[in-house]
């Protein structure tokens, strides 16, 4: 089935204004609200949690999908282990990094370059 070029102009709006009014109106509504100190604090870490979690599960995916799905290794798929992992150290690299120079963008670089070396080596 191949759709009409108005076809896919209509539904990229749709997307858009979905997206949009899913977003915009509690943004809208919550920012009239008189909402407590504690639970701003609270809000403030959502963030951080999210992110923490999508890094994290992107990290140890090939390494779990190894271990709690063998078949995919019949299929042909790599046998990963987390120690070699390139994405693990990568991660390692960035957080201690972080840790100790606060330069978000020399971590991440740092962590990339040890992720893209082992990535080869491996």
């Amino acid at each position: 089935m191949e759709l009409s070029p108005l076809s896919i102009y209509l539904l990229i709006f749709g997307c858009f204004a979905a997206n949009y009014a899913l977003r915009f109106v509690p943004l809208a509504v919550m920012s009239r609200l008189n909402i407590p100190r504690s639970v701003m604090r609270w809000l403030g870490y959502m963030p951080v949690a999210v992110m923490g979690a999508l890094v994290t599960v992107e990290v140890l995916l090939p390494a779990l999908d190894a271990a709690f799905f063998p078949a995919s290794l019949a299929a042909g798929a790599p046998a990963y282990s987390i120690f070699l992992n390139p994405g693990i150290f990568g991660a390692a690299v960035s957080m201690l990094l972080f840790r100790y120079t606060k330069s978000f963008i020399g971590a991440t670089v740092a962590g990339i370059a040890v992720f893209a070396l082992l990535q080869y080596l491996i």
